[in-house]
């Protein structure tokens, strides 16, 4: 179960994967972390999907990430007396907060956060941005509306404000409750969804307290005013595609795409790079010219991980979309020109004692020739550092704690192996030597850096570079 590749696959399970064997087929393609999507998902689900990823990270031998999406708070029109009306450029229409069945003139809007905040003039984009309204009079009870744009408009579609700023946070007491199951079934991380500002991830954290990598999904305009804020407050991002196209200029995104992969990585931050990467591949056994340029991109950029959706989800070849995104991803890491890319992206290490030893070792391991470079790490945060700097050479993270190797499988570059805690000095050398050998990282003769902190078990304290070599027994000598 070595990768050929260092960016990460996130696979969303559904209807058409999460059984057990799906998920291991799923693993064996290439799936490195799965995610469960809570605005389909109840609870029962939820923890039978976590049982099933459990027994196939048992079978394959390999720490398996799971993110659990809380669905956010989701914006949607009423009800209408005929099902549907269609609204033409220059109509008025009026959303209100009576709940009678709606019309061409009226329709309720069951959102009372968004009487308070809209403004005349603000933008209300309707059904996934298909049709554009813009407000004229806005009172406590009653938004009067221009359409802009027009279409059919049916029951509970859903409403985007690209220029309004609710006064709710990004969490609703279903997410609420869904975050405490999500974290009593051992989710390893836990997507944020809709944040508009750095408070939404501070009141995640007060329920998380760190049971859980707390990743923030950035798909509202008022996320990107505050972007810096966000990332510092994250375990992770994520860029949400899919809602950021539709309440920002379609043409301003893969520039958007660029800059939140470079603020992340700055920042040591993980970076996912999410929606319709394969879209054609829900019904078509393979993808378009197009999607593959998309998801070389994302590789080429130096996202963390990428994600497939629907496709894996509800889609009809799940397994073929993982397979596919694989093969795109050990190709772009291949070419000739990827790391030149990589390396034009090199990110200036913090004054921090773990950040030079981890720019150091990249440098020594590179200089050298080395096998790998192994780091241990208690809480996580020497991979990610050591990931950050995006060596050539592969990096093997060892940890004692099953829920850090879990959760740094979303981190771009990382073989994450469970073991114990080394007892002194030797022992750490030896320990790192023969998992490099039994993982298929070093043959014997090999060398490999090694990174820790002393003393041993300390979490942060990454103080240590060595270079070992590997023995005819796996074994190493400094």
């Amino acid at each position: 179960m070595r990768r050929q590749r260092k960016v990460k696959i996130l696979a969303t399970l559904g209807p058409a994967s999460n059984n057990e064997d799906t998920i291991e087929q799923l693993a064996r393609a290439g799936a490195d972390v799965f995610r469960i999507n809570m605005s389909h998902a109840s609870h029962d689900v939820l923890n039978e999907t976590m049982a099933s990823i459990r027994a196939v990270e048992h079978k394959v031998k390999r720490p398996i990430g799971v993110l659990v999406d809380l669905q956010g708070p989701k914006l949607r029109v009423g009800k209408f007396a005929d099902g549907a009306v269609v609204l033409n450029t220059g109509d008025i229409i009026t959303f209100d907060r009576s709940d009678a069945p709606g019309n061409k003139d009226r329709v309720e809007l069951p959102h009372p956060e968004i009487f308070e905040a809209i403004k005349p003039n603000h933008t209300l984009l309707l059904d996934d941005g298909k049709l554009e309204l813009v407000a004229k009079k806005c009172s406590a009870d009653t938004i009067e509306c221009e359409v802009v744009h027009g279409g059919k408009l049916s029951d509970r579609k859903g409403v985007s404000l690209p220029n309004t700023l609710l006064g709710v946070g990004a969490l609703t007491d279903k997410d609420r409750a869904d975050l405490v199951a999500g974290l009593d079934a051992g989710a390893d991380w836990v997507a944020l969804s809709f944040v508009q500002r750095p408070e939404d991830i501070i009141d995640v954290r007060k329920t998380v307290q760190g049971r859980a990598g707390v990743l923030a999904k950035i798909e509202k305009p008022q996320a990107i005013e505050r972007l810096e804020e966000i990332i510092k407050l994250s375990d992770a991002i994520m860029i949400a595609r899919g809602d950021l196209g539709v309440e920002m200029p379609l043409e301003t995104v893969p520039g958007l795409q660029k800059r939140m992969i470079r603020m992340a990585r700055q920042q040591g931050k993980p970076v996912v790079v999410a929606t319709q990467m394969l879209e054609s591949m829900i019904n078509s056994p393979v993808p378009t010219r197009a999607e593959v340029s998309d998801v070389a991109t994302a590789v080429f950029e130096g996202a963390d991980a990428i994600m497939l959706s629907a496709e894996s989800a509800a889609g009809d070849y799940p397994i073929e979309a993982v397979t596919t995104m694989n093969k795109v991803a050990v190709a772009v890491e291949n070419d000739n020109l990827y790391q030149g890319i990589i390396r034009r992206q090199e990110i200036t290490p913090d004054a921090t004692a773990a950040d030079a030893i981890s720019a150091a070792t990249r440098q020594v391991a590179e200089t050298l020739d080395l096998a790998a470079i192994v780091c241990y790490t208690s809480s996580g945060s020497t991979g990610i550092r050591v990931s950050r700097e995006r060596p050539e050479k592969p990096i093997i993270a060892l940890s004692p704690k099953d829920a850090t190797v879990r959760r740094m499988s979303l981190i771009w570059g990382l073989h994450c192996v469970r073991t114990e805690d080394a007892v002194n000095l030797d022992d750490v050398v030896d320990r790192a030597c023969s998992i490099a050998y039994r993982e298929g990282f070093a043959r014997p003769g090999d060398r490999v850096a090694i990174t820790a902190g002393v003393p041993l078990g300390t979490p942060g304290a990454t103080n240590m570079l060595r270079i070992a070599f590997v023995g005819q027994d796996g074994m190493g000598s400094s």
